[in-house]
């Protein structure tokens, strides 16, 4: 490592110590940002359980309650640095409730009427969890300038890029009362793309023909989707997770549709561009068919993987509620169309548009190809 620093650029060095320098700047930051928010948040100093009681439910499940006694420190705003009291129940199954330790910060409503009083009392909302999002987003920086290098550096700088990008799009939409939410996610899935793509893979033929094929795939996609929705006038999908939305629900599951989709599909279609390219690279006189017939090989071993991919990507965050509609008694068809019918329309989204791809991503790699040969 030392003899690695020795021989590093001066560039290179600067660049370790700004990395350097942030994470530290990062952990102190997250470690004294309670004043930027506008909740009270409270640090448990004393944490003891005062009551334990055992419960079943007519189902025959069992469960323990506990009654926890919390004794916690103010860090901001008009009650900062008063002593807060307050009882937290929790049950052993965890399904909605928390055991809260000494040193953790939570989120809590201060009940006003007791300013007065030696100790303020008040509510939890919830648990203060920046901290636990800064030290996976480091290793997931640090992983990937490790691995990727370069291009590591550049797939950060175009994740921070469409961070920005959908929180300006989403911003637009809740601010304009008749904004079109699919015509938004569509310059939203653009700028994604070419964003990342030439960020990633910089400005060249290959890239072209990606962003070309991704564009195409993610359409089509979402056009047979929509076809598919209206022609079955919507059975089998059920809304209940977004009947609390003040805009239409279907259209909000149709742009999430749309955007869930372009991560696979934009990965189709760098492979199917590079491979193409590649083996032109190799042999500048290969022909038409051979690309063809090696595209569509390649198209073959990628296609099951990432549909698959999709699948798991999709289907575990509905795991919890699956279990717990599962363990209360609901049948297996019942609780998989409330909990997996959205999920598993995504899935299926996502996976016609990764097949759809890799034909589209052939064909439209070989044009570019044809265009490299003719200016030759």
């Amino acid at each position: 490592m030392k003899k690695r620093l020795a021989n590093a650029s001066p560039l290179t060095l600067f660049l370790y110590a700004v990395l350097l320098l942030s994470f530290l700047a990062s952990v102190y930051f997250i470690q004294h940002n309670h004043g930027f928010y506008d909740q009270p948040i409270a640090k448990v100093t004393e944490a003891t359980v005062e009551e334990t009681q055992e419960l079943s439910d007519i189902y025959g499940n069992d469960d323990v309650l506990y009654t926890q006694h919390l004794k916690a420190t103010v860090q901001n705003g008009e009650y900062k640095g008063r002593t807060l009291k307050f009882d937290n129940e929790y049950s052993l199954s965890g399904a909605n409730d928390h055991e809260y330790k000494t040193g953790q910060d939570l989120f809590v409503f201060i009940d006003s009427a007791s300013a007065d009083e030696a100790a303020l009392s008040g509510t939890i909302d919830n648990v203060k969890r920046d901290q636990y999002v800064l030290a996976i987003t480091w290793i997931f920086i640090l992983v990937l300038l490790a691995i990727g290098k370069k291009q590591g550096f550049y797939s950060i700088v175009s994740l921070a890029l469409n961070a920005v990008i959908l929180s300006y799009a989403l911003d637009i939409y809740i601010r304009t009362e008749n904004a079109n939410l699919l015509l938004i996610a569509s310059v939203s899935v653009f700028l994604f793309t070419v964003t990342s793509l030439l960020l990633v893979n910089g400005f060249n033929e290959k890239t072209y023909a990606a962003i070309v094929s991704t564009m195409l795939g993610v359409f089509a996609a979402l056009l047979l989707a929509a076809f598919a929705i209206w022609t079955s006038g919507g059975n089998g999908l059920n809304y209940e997770e977004m009947q609390f939305l003040s805009r239409p629900y279907e259209v909000v599951f149709m742009a999430g549709l749309f955007i869930g989709s372009l991560g696979a599909v934009m990965d189709v279609g760098i492979t199917m561009s590079a491979s193409i390219f590649t083996l032109y690279e190799k042999n500048p006189d290969i022909s038409i068919e051979a690309m063809k017939t090696s595209g569509i090989e390649i198209g073959k071993d990628i296609m099951g993987t990432m549909a698959n991919i999709l699948f798991f990507v999709y289907i575990s965050g509905s795991i919890p509620m699956l279990l717990l509609y599962l363990s209360n008694g609901a049948t297996w068809p019942f609780s998989f169309s409330i909990t997996l019918s959205l999920e598993i329309a995504r899935a299926l989204a996502g996976g016609l548009g990764i097949v759809l791809t890799i034909p589209i991503g052939i064909f439209t790699s070989i044009f570019f190809v044809k265009r490299k040969r003719a200016a030759q």
